[in-house]
């Protein structure tokens, strides 16, 4: 029966382990993921019901809770799937309305018409950046669809909340609490290889 990996770490030591999880980097945490079999590729269902993998991989942040879930509980997270009702890969029409839904598989940087009315509904402020991306993945994983005008308005109301970077984003995180010095680098290094450290040591001993 799966249970936590770190339970014999006190509980200021596990709180610092996770914490620390945000400095490493993505190849490290990948790295990880594919010894333990924790998923972060994406997929997406098929009209006919099946599953296709995607091109795409999952950010960080959610990649690191599946880290974390697995350190706490010993157990694997499935991968993200979106549904097939969010899902189209057709082409869409460029002579859109604000009440069209917004799907995976056309909304994306080369969707000048999405961007365009995107930005018209926003006052010319959408940028399609992380909190777009993050807030139309969080859509799709829910089963949801959004219309572009609710996607807007999402959007605002995000960026209006999001007033500190996200954890995972150590670096920025760290420079917002001002505790980014000249040698960021060498203490993400310092940190990383204590955290692959006590990670390695924490399975080896559970297998």
């Amino acid at each position: 029966m799966p249970r936590s990996l770190i339970s014999q770490l006190t509980r200021a030591e596990q709180r610092e382990l996770l914490d620390d999880l945000n400095y490493l980097n993505t190849a490290e945490i990948k790295a990880f993921c594919k010894n333990h079999s924790i998923p972060y590729a994406i997929f997406a269902e098929t009209r006919e019901g099946g599953r296709k993998r995607t091109g795409e991989e999952d950010r960080k942040g959610v990649m690191l809770d599946r880290m974390r879930h697995f350190l706490t509980t010993g157990a694997i997270l499935p991968e993200t799937c979106f549904p097939a009702a969010v899902v189209s890969f057709d082409a869409q029409d460029e002579d859109l309305a604000r009440g069209d839904r917004l799907l995976y598989g056309q909304y994306g940087k080369t969707n000048r018409a999405v961007l365009a009315i995107l930005k018209d509904l926003t006052g010319g402020k959408f940028k399609d950046g992380a909190t777009a991306r993050i807030l139309a993945r969080d859509f799709w994983s829910r089963g949801e669809a959004p219309t572009i005008e609710a996607f807007a308005a999402a959007w605002i109301r995000a960026t209006r909340e999001h007033m500190r970077p996200n954890p995972e984003w150590a670096f920025l995180s760290d420079r917002a609490n001002k505790t980014a010095g000249v040698d960021w680098k060498s203490l993400r290094n310092k940190k990383a290889r204590r955290v692959l450290q006590i990670l390695g040591q924490i399975t080896t001993a559970k297998r």
